[in-house]
């Protein structure tokens, strides 16, 4: 047997007061006019005015009725009603009087005029009073209910920012019912709006004026919603707002404008990257990855930070097929899952592999026969290098040399190597080893058809084993955050940037090449964990202390870009350089790298001392 839908009786019940409301408000409304007509003197009104409307009031009830039903007087959810409720608020009365006006004319007594003609214009105005105040004064009430509740539990807001997305953020604050939020001031540099309002909250200043306000409005949160403003000019806006220990959020960028998606729910929280004050780097992905459609496309450390997203650009531009590998299986099996959502057409293959395996390396080149190679694959974290050496090498120059030897027999079109700062005059085994690995590169790429190059950038915020998570840890632990130096710096770039220079060199290379990325000026470690202690709404030093450590073995205090005789050489990305190759005895180099394959496989205790002779600008200390 069929379920029955179950009539309800609540929104029956609510539709009749409504209709009896409205019944009451068109009486109200016809001699109402009438009334304010004569200066609310009933004795003034003539009766060849009042006979009229008497007459014709039970036909204006039922012709106002059925236009309210025409425009969803009784359909909408008030509690939400917005500008179309309004407006059909507005219409629907209009229509009503134009009724009536007409109506009049039929029940007029002799040659009399039906009501004088300020009637009309009274009436509608009643009207729409009336049918205002019962629609939205539930929403009014309704909201003033939620903030009482809420009130207890308020946040304090500050949003820097006067324009567009400054309005619908202050907007989607002051008329939610469940927001926490309230906003207390606003802060912009144009002075034209000092001291004016939006959506009634006042704009008190300039940026000047942020701390101060903060602590007179007691503020606990600071939304900034400039999302076109530029990364320099973020920065500075940042730098005053971290000085408040206020939490900071912002819009994610100029794009949630054009696509209309600013609300609270597009707000993220300010991270280091907003303080870094330099431009993303400008890839124009479509033109760059152009090459990459219909190519089978291998990414070796498919699982890694910077394979993950070189796999995630890739599998966005339709390669004819994706092999991914890599040799830790739980984070290829999370971008396999991912691509599998978001590209079910993508043809995806996910290999388990070491890079040191030669027979399995061939193996995959055979059976696939990649034409574009990203060689991710490396072990990168440089204390543990300096523990286990030998490792190093086995996996970062000969995990290389065999993956691009594979590449060069056969017939891989383009090998593309990913690199690091640490690499120019390294002070580490790992620099070392990536320092060999773009030797191996270049000699290569003299000897082979396949045009090979290296790509060489500082650190990636976020990444497996970078600093930043390391910070956060520390800090929501309570502390201390532990900086190994006061004056140690280092370069810094974003995971999209770092696959997009990859990508990039990938159209560039035509073989032999390093690239390199401008990437602006060097960042104070320390001032990156004063800034996460900061953005987090503790004070250094008092809420979290710093501690130091002390250098780590093979840590320099600074990294570098390029060798001094590399020189560099522009590209059409003015971000984007290229350091000239420098000349190799080949026979010397590969005689060099056969004895130091030895040595490793002997676990042999002399490696460093080994690669000072490959590399002769790596600096460590014996013993």
């Amino acid at each position: 047997m069929k379920n029955r839908k179950q009539f309800n009786f609540k929104v029956l019940y609510r539709r009749t007061a409504l209709i009896i409301y409205d019944i009451i408000s068109v009486i109200c409304a016809s001699y109402l006019a009438l009334l304010m007509r004569f200066d609310l003197r009933l004795d003034d009104i003539p009766e060849h005015f009042i006979v009229p409307i008497t007459n014709f009031l039970l036909f204006n009830i039922i012709l106002t009725i059925f236009i309210f039903y025409v425009f969803r007087m009784y359909h909408s959810l008030w509690a939400f009603a917005g500008e179309m409720e309004l407006r059909n608020v507005v219409l629907s009365s209009v229509a009503s009087a134009i009724l009536n006006g007409v109506g009049l004319q039929f029940f007029r007594i002799g040659g009399n005029q039906a009501v004088p003609n300020s009637y009309y214009f009274l009436y509608c105005f009643i009207l729409i009073a009336f049918i205002f105040t019962s629609r939205f004064s539930y929403r009014f009430f309704r909201g003033l209910k939620y903030k009482r509740i809420n009130r207890g539990n308020s946040i304090s807001v500050m949003v820097v920012g006067a324009g567009e997305a400054a309005n619908l953020i202050v907007k989607e604050i002051v008329n939610s019912n469940f927001s926490t939020m309230v906003i207390r001031c606003i802060i912009d540099d144009d002075r034209g709006k000092w001291g004016r309002f939006i959506q009634g909250i006042k704009v008190v200043g300039g940026r000047d004026k942020i701390i101060e306000s903060a602590a007179f409005y007691e503020v606990d949160e600071i939304i900034v919603a400039m999302p076109s403003i530029s990364r320099a000019e973020m920065k500075d806006i940042l730098d005053i707002c971290k000085e408040t220990n206020c939490k900071l959020r912002a819009l994610p960028g100029v794009y949630q404008l054009v696509n209309g998606e600013v609300s609270i729910s597009e707000l993220r929280d300010v991270g280091v990257e907003d303080l870094l004050g330099r431009e993303p780097v400008e890839i124009d992905l479509n033109s760059i990855l152009s090459y990459v459609k219909d190519k089978k496309v291998l990414v070796t450390g498919g699982g890694g930070t910077i394979g993950s997203e070189l796999c995630r650009q890739i599998a966005s531009h339709k390669p004819s097929h994706l092999i991914a590998l890599d040799i830790y299986e739980n984070s290829i099996y999370d971008i396999q899952q991912e691509l599998i959502n978001t590209y079910p057409d993508l043809r995806l293959t996910v290999l388990i592999a070491s890079v040191r395996n030669t027979n399995r390396v061939n193996q995959i080149f055979a059976e696939y026969q990649p034409d574009i190679v990203y060689h991710a694959a490396a072990h990168k974290h440089v204390p543990l290098m300096e523990d286990s050496p030998n490792e190093a090498v086995k996996n970062n120059i000969f995990g290389t040399f065999k993956t691009a030897m594979a590449a060069a027999v056969y017939g891989t079109k383009r090998f593309v190597m990913i690199s690091t700062d640490k690499a120019v005059n390294p002070a580490n085994v790992m620099g070392a080893s990536k320092r060999v690995c773009e030797m191996i590169i270049q000699t290569f790429n003299k000897h082979y058809e396949t045009e090979f190059v290296a790509v060489r950038f500082g650190n990636v915020l976020g990444s497996n084993g970078s600093v930043i998570p390391i910070f956060k840890k520390q800090i929501a632990d309570g502390g201390p955050v532990t900086v190994t130096h006061p004056d140690i710096i280092r370069y810094f770039m974003t995971i999209p940037e770092a696959v997009s220079l990859v990508l990039q060199a990938g159209a560039y290379a035509k073989g032999g090449e390093i690239f390199v990325l401008d990437m602006g000026k060097p960042v104070k470690i320390l001032d990156l964990a004063m800034n996460l202690i900061r953005l987090s709404g503790l004070t250094p030093g008092e809420d979290i202390k710093i501690q130091y450590t002390g250098l780590r073995a093979g840590e320099k205090l600074y990294e570098e870009l390029l060798l001094e005789e590399e020189g560099m050489r522009e590209t059409a990305n003015r971000l984007i350089y290229i350091g000239k190759p420098i000349e190799l005895d080949d026979g010397k180099f590969f005689a060099q790298l056969k004895k130091l394959k030895e040595a490793s496989k002997n676990e042999s205790g002399d490696i460093r001392g080994m690669l000072r002779e490959i590399v002769p600008t790596y600096e460590y200390e014996s013993g």
